[in-house]
């Protein structure tokens, strides 16, 4: 399955095909001028990893896999403590602190609705290091036709080492980019 970030556009696509293809750490697959999704892969015993949006709500589903959800005011007292699965659905309110970790035996994938526009339009990270190192460069900002706070604080991560993603199925999903 081929999936075009193509912007502010009408667009229309299987959400849970695509969700269980894709094989990125995370890739942006429709960018609005209010929201946007994305659909992660994470592999097993690895994480998202612990961070805070400000500005940013957060809805997350399951389509596969099995995993754990951290949330609290504070990094250091997440006393929101879940095991989710497929089919659960995870509410991330702005500034929040969280993280989701693959507690399964098998790939966890999701996908994730953001409001407002989190990242940039048709951007992929085929590992969550290359999204650290795109994010930490400033080469994963939303576009200017997205509608972003007026002041927007910047995110917050507390980043442990992670491993490196490494592709452990032979389905993948096509994304390509034209803006």
């Amino acid at each position: 399955m081929t999936i075009k970030d193509i912007g502010p556009e009408p667009q229309s696509f299987d959400l849970e095909k695509a969700t269980l293809e894709n094989t990125s750490y995370r890739a942006v697959a429709w960018s609005g001028k209010y929201l946007q999704l994305t659909l992660m892969s994470i592999p097993v015993g690895e994480e998202i990893g612990l961070e805070a949006h400000p500005e940013t709500d957060q809805f997350l589903r399951l389509d596969a896999g099995r995993g754990r959800v951290q949330m609290g005011r504070t990094k250091d007292r997440l006393d929101f403590d879940r095991e989710v699965e497929d089919g659960w659905a995870i509410f991330v309110p702005a500034g929040t602190w969280h993280n989701v970790t693959n507690i399964g035996d098998e790939i966890l994938q999701l996908y994730a609705v953001y409001a407002p526009v989190h990242h940039a339009s048709g951007k992929i990270h085929a590992t969550a290091a290359d999204a650290e190192r795109d994010e930490d460069s400033g080469n994963d900002e939303p576009q200017n036709w997205s509608v972003q706070p007026a002041k927007q604080p910047s995110d917050e991560h507390a980043r442990p080492a992670r491993a490196l993603l490494v592709a452990t199925t032979s389905t993948s999903t096509s994304f390509s980019r034209d803006r």
